[in-house]
This record gives structure tokens, C-alpha cells and sequence, in this order.
């Protein structure tokens, strides 16, 4: 691990110069000054802690059920909950479960000490990819528990690869790890890990969830105006590269929503412009008539969850370039036919949904145009892939409450 600790010191040193080249590094590092003060002013020496990491806001909403099940099980317990990126933080720092949020520390040997020191956790739990070598090794130190959940391994990770030995003893360091499939599992036994348990993925607790939610908003009800309606969610340039030819010649009674992954303006106004007069942005759109409008650009975060609620169709965006598949679950819990792009094969979830028939998958803007003209002419045919789709999520439920019940005897040892 020497050339880890040296690689993470090199970073920390460069960090504050490669944040004057990126707004988000930038968040993230004047972020994580405010860390120790938050966590003097809010922990004293005889609370039990129970800490909560997750890299981004995907990780997040993945932990988020069993974070709720453990924060009403043991009310008394102080909750820190640590991001490593800023778009977690900064979406989530006003928080319903604890209000002790904080960026995480990097992993250098100083600045674990410290954060442990000064939350001391009882329970730690990490949410899916979350492998901090110093942090791991010093919490063998402390009476903690130290939980993975949801975790999701294959075989070309590298700690799998011949020179991913030294990698493989980072799993030692958890007490359980609970496994969104037995192939996860079956990884972690032949290198001797055996305190594993197959418990499903987190998220589909947390979309089965947003249906006890009121998933109405007003703007979009007047938008939509009882029209057919597309929700384009968390979408990439290589996905509205495909998605652009299709709208500016769609039927004009059609409605379309667009919700790109990145809100930065000039990418929002880069795509508003493809639309012209007939596209409104929702930073603007008290000042127009909404019904008169064809495309809604959502500039804004934390409500692409209820405006898939809107959709007689779903395309979930990523699957086009490299930066991974978004959240399939969240429209497919309301019923939803799906629509991704080609790189699919880390996700599970999608090649299930492909085999049940609720999910479609295309390569380019022609295959994309026959799909999505296949759902609109084919009503039935959409109303069968939505309710496969909804009927997978209600299969798949029950994983926060397993590893609540775990979690439970874990803390009695």
C-alpha cells in the first residue's frame, strides 16, 4: 500500500491547483475544510455514532432504506453521513435523517485519525464500491462494526486480477458483507471471504418506496396537458445526440422531458437551442405558458423521480457512452416501458428487464426512432412492458428489512 499512501498524498498536494480548473473539485475541496469543525461541534465523547458513507448521490439513494430502518430502529444514535463527491453533498446536505453531513476526509493516515477520533462509530456502513484502504485498516482498531452493503463485484474487477492480491484483504476488514446477487457472493468465497449474504439491491426498496409518496407536481401536470409524454432522464451528450432528431420532428401533440444528468448552463442552453421557441427551461418557466410548449429541459435536480410518475414512456440515459447506465428502477416502478442506450452489461438489473420484455435496448439514433415509434403505435405492447416491468421491482423488494434484522445481531456480539 506504500504506493497508495504516496499516489493520495501526491493528490491531496495537487488538488487545491486542479480546483482552480473545475467547479465541482473546487465544491468538494472547500467542502471538506468545514469537516472536523462540523463534527467538534456536533458529536460529544458519549455518543453512539453510527456512520454512513457513500461515494455520490447514487450510492445514496441505494443505502437510503436501510439508513431510515436503522435511524427509527435506534433513535438515540447520532447519524453522521459522509460523500466523497460533491454531487451527493451538495444535493443531499439538507438531510431527513441526521443533520451531521459531511464530506469525507481523504484517506491519508493524518485525516482518518482524526475522523475517527472525532466520531468514534459504533456502526459503520458502506454503500457498494467503497474501498478506503487507511480508513478500512483503522477501524480494525476500533470497536466498530463495519458493514458493505450492496455490494455488486464481477470477475474483471481488479481485486479479482493476479495482481489484485493485496486489493482482496480490503474485504477482510468487513464484518458482513451483504451482495445484490449469489455471483458476488461466489467472487468473495474463492478468496475466502465467508461473511457474505446475497440480500438484493437497496433501490428497489427505495423506487417501491416513491409510490407512498405524492409524486404530483403542478407545473409538469399543466406541461403535460393529458398528452402523450416522454421522459428523457439523466441524459449525456452521446444520449441527446440521438434523442434531438427525434423530437425536432416529432408530431407536435407529443410532449417531452428532458432531464439532463448535468445542469451547467451552457449545456442547457446548448440543448434548449436545438428546440428553438417550442422548448422551455425550468428555471424559467413561471414567465410562459407551459400547455404551449413541446419540450421541458428540467435545469434543476431532485425531481426526476416523480416526473417519471409522467411518462408513457422512459428513456434512462449513460447507455450511450462510457459513463455508466443510470437508474432503470426508478421509472420502471411507475408502470414504464424502457428505453436504454448499448452499454448495459455492468448492470444486472437491465439484462434482466431486456429478457422480461419491459426494457428495449438501441445503438444509434435509427434504432432508437424504430423503438420508440414501436411503444407509441403498440399500446398494448407498452402496457405489457410496464407492468413486467413494475411486477420485477415487486419481486425484488425485502433487502433493507433483511439487513436491518443482520445488522441487529450484528451489534448484539
Amino acid at each position: 500500500m506504500a504506493v497508495y499512501n504516496l499516489i493520495i498524498k501526491l493528490t491531496r498536494t495537487l488538488l487545491p491547483i486542479l480546483g482552480g480548473m473545475s467547479k465541482k473539485l473546487k465544491k468538494g475541496i472547500d467542502g471538506r475544510k468545514n469537516t472536523f469543525k462540523i463534527l467538534q461541534e456536533n458529536i460529544h465523547k458519549d455518543d453512539q455514532v453510527f456512520w454512513f458513507h457513500c461515494a455520490s448521490l447514487g450510492e445514496y439513494e441505494q443505502g437510503l432504506p436501510v439508513f431510515e430502518l436503522l435511524k427509527s430502529k435506534y433513535p438515540k444514535s447520532k447519524i453522521v453521513l459522509s460523500f466523497f463527491s460533491p454531487s451527493g453533498y451538495e444535493i443531499r446536505k439538507q438531510n431527513p435523517i441526521t443533520s451531521i453531513v459531511v464530506y469525507l476526509p481523504l484517506d491519508t493516515r493524518k485525516q482518518v485519525q482524526r475522523f475517527l477520533a472525532l466520531t468514534h462509530p459504533k456502526l459503520v456502513v458502506f454503500v457498494k464500491y467503497e474501498f478506503w484502504p487507511n480508513y478500512l485498516k483503522a477501524l480494525k482498531n476500533h470497536n466498530a462494526k463495519v458493514i458493505l452493503i450492496s455490494a455488486l463485484l464481477r470477475p474483471d474487477q481488479h481485486f479479482f486480477k493476479f495482481y489484485g492480491k493485496q486489493w482482496q484483504k480490503l474485504f477482510f476488514s468487513f464484518d458482513h458483507i451483504f451482495t445484490q446477487n449469489i455471483e458476488s457472493k461466489e467472487l468473495l468465497q474463492g478468496i475466502g471471504y465467508t461473511n457474505a449474504t446475497v440480500a438484493k439491491d437497496n433501490r428497489f426498496d427505495r423506487v417501491s418506496n416513491q409510490l407512498k409518496e405524492n409524486n404530483s407536481l403542478s407545473f409538469i401536470n399543466e406541461f403535460v396537458d393529458e398528452k402523450f409524454c416522454v421522459v428523457a432522464g439523466s441524459t449525456w451528450k452521446e444520449d441527446e445526440d440521438i434523442l434531438v432528431p427525434y423530437v425536432q420532428n416529432a408530431d407536435q401533440k407529443m410532449k417531452f422531458i428532458i432531464v439532463p444528468h448535468s445542469i451547467e448552463e451552457q449545456g442547457v442552453r446548448r440543448l434548449k437551442k436545438y428546440f428553438g421557441g417550442k422548448a422551455v427551461l425550468y428555471s424559467e418557466y413561471k414567465h410562459e405558458e407551459l400547455s404551449e410548449k413541446q419540450v421541458f429541459i428540467v435545469d434543476t435536480v431532485g425531481l426526476l423521480s416523480k416526473i417519471y410518475n409522467y411518462a408513457d414512456i422512459a428513456y434512462v440515459g449513460g447507455g450511450m457512452g462510457s459513463s455508466g447506465l443510470h437508474n432503470i428502477l426508478e421509472p420502471a416502478v411507475f408502470a414504464v416501458p424502457i428505453i436504454i442506450g448499448k452499454n448495459f452489461h455492468k448492470f444486472p438489473e437491465a439484462k434482466e428487464l431486456i429478457s422480461l420484455g419491459g426494457l428495449i435496448s438501441i445503438d444509434s439514433a435509427a434504432s432508437f426512432s424504430s423503438a420508440l415509434d414501436t411503444y407509441i403505435e403498440d399500446m398494448e405492447l407498452r402496457k405489457k412492458s410496464g407492468e413486467k416491468n413494475k411486477a420485477y421491482i415487486e419481486k425484488n423488494t425485502g433487502a433493507s428489512s433483511a439487513i436491518l434484522k443482520a445488522i441487529g445481531l450484528l451489534l448484539k456480539d
